[in-house]
């Protein structure tokens, strides 16, 4: 399993400048609330089905116990969206018996049933209590001390953790100041806090068989569909060289025929026709080969092949591919195509002034994004160009992300695992 992008975020030194400890705050103090609300839940449950245990209507409530961990675990696997994107379906499976009956007998059966119950257990036990205890000293705490200025100015006086007390507009702002700094110190644990929570989650509450299958199946569409455009692409290419290059060399052919044929300044001007014919066809093959495989890629790397795409591009475009070294083939291969068909896009679409391409390594993997003013509304789903590109980054390991809300702006990012460097020389 790959690790999530929260996990990632804490390796960056600008941690704060990302989204991720907002959300894992957001995920804590949810978490919070709805740990409060099972615990009461949990402990009444517990406590009737104890009292009526000798009854019969206990035994019910025992089995209504032991399955609450199922509608739980399926508010927990929608809050787990909040600090890991990855999508995370259900581990059950569909009952084969119509009823009850033949659903509460296969969930007695599933192990993911009482991976859930001792979630719940956990969650109510453990990870509720530290994860008050967290939000309290690292939100509860600098909150009040940010507050310190508009509270003096309606009280006066301000009593601090219970030993410091604010009675000069000077000290309320230093408690502000402290307050900041404590806050921003506190997100990185929280952070933590949050991502580990959600790591577990996903391991009690999402199968790994079921998380594993679905990017198999995922990876097999997305070859079967990069097969199907590489056989368009084929085609595309024989065409090209049927009714592009081959037409032009075959006038070249019957120029020259003519030329030989001929004297003096007729000659002269059939050689000079063909001359221009033969550097129309060369030029026709090689625009056929670069959008092959580009010359430049191969030999000076990713960031001049960059700038090459942005060069040739009709809206005004903005390059940062900063490397330390040649990346894998592969990886350079998939980004220049990315970088390439991201600018196709803009120019026919999007209706931008301006767009950037940015390129850095960030923690073993090529990160890339394109970025443009335009109008925005794009939409993977509903493009083959676009979802030609999440195929190829798929295929090696990569992830697509977008961001086109109507009106824009759009970001495309893709990140790419890189395999080793090959230094600068």
């Amino acid at each position: 399993m790959q690790a999530s992008a929260a996990w990632r975020a804490l390796t960056r030194w600008d941690l704060l400048r990302t989204p991720w400890p907002w959300r894992s705050l957001a995920y804590l103090v949810t978490g919070v609330l709805l740990g409060e609300v099972v615990l009461v839940a949990f402990l009444f449950a517990l406590f009737v089905s104890t009292i009526l245990a000798l009854l019969v209507v206990g035994i019910p409530l025992l089995l209504a116990l032991g399955f609450s961990g199922i509608p739980v675990a399926a508010l927990e696997r929608r809050r787990l969206r909040i600090i890991d994107p990855e999508p995370a379906g259900t581990p059950h499976r569909r009952p084969d018996r119509p009823g009850l009956r033949g659903w509460v007998a296969l969930r007695v059966q599933e192990q993911a049933t009482w991976r859930e119950l001792a979630y719940v257990v956990l969650l109510v036990t453990v990870l509720w209590p530290i994860e008050l205890l967290a939000v309290v000293l690292g939100l509860g705490g600098p909150a009040s001390m940010i507050l310190t200025p508009v509270l003096r100015a309606q009280m006066g006086e301000v009593r601090v953790l219970k030993f410091w007390t604010v009675d000069t507009e000077l000290e309320a702002f230093a408690a502000l100041a402290v307050g900041v700094i404590w806050l921003a110190l506190a997100l990185y644990p929280l952070t933590l806090l949050a991502t580990a929570h959600g790591a577990l989650a996903r391991l009690l509450l999402v199968s790994r068989e079921t998380d594993t299958g679905r990017r198999l199946e995922e990876l097999t569409r997305s070859r079967t569909r990069l097969v199907e455009a590489f056989e368009v692409e084929r085609r595309r290419i024989e065409r090209d060289l049927h009714d592009g290059a081959q037409q032009r060399l075959v006038a070249l052919t019957m120029t020259l025929g003519l030329a030989k044929l001929s004297e003096g300044a007729e000659a002269a001007d059939l050689v000079a026709r063909a001359h221009e014919q033969a550097k129309l066809a060369l030029a026709e093959v090689r625009d056929l080969i670069r959008g092959i495989h580009p010359q430049i890629l191969t030999d000076r790397g990713l960031p001049a092949a960059a700038a090459d795409v942005a060069d040739r591009s009709p809206v005004p475009v903005e390059v940062s591919v900063v490397l330390p070294g040649r990346l894998p083939e592969v990886v350079e291969s998939a980004a220049y195509f990315v970088i390439s068909e991201a600018l196709t896009n803009v120019a026919k679409h999007s209706g931008a002034r301006r767009a950037s391409v940015i390129g850095r390594l960030d923690g073993g993997r090529l990160v890339v994004e394109i970025r443009d003013d335009g109008v925005g509304g794009a939409d993977a789903s509903e493009g083959t160009g676009l979802a030609g590109l999440a195929d190829r980054v798929s295929v090696v390991n990569g992830r697509l992300m977008l961001s086109s809300p109507p009106g824009g702006p759009t970001l495309l990012r893709v990140e790419i695992p890189c395999a080793s460097i090959v230094p600068s020389r």
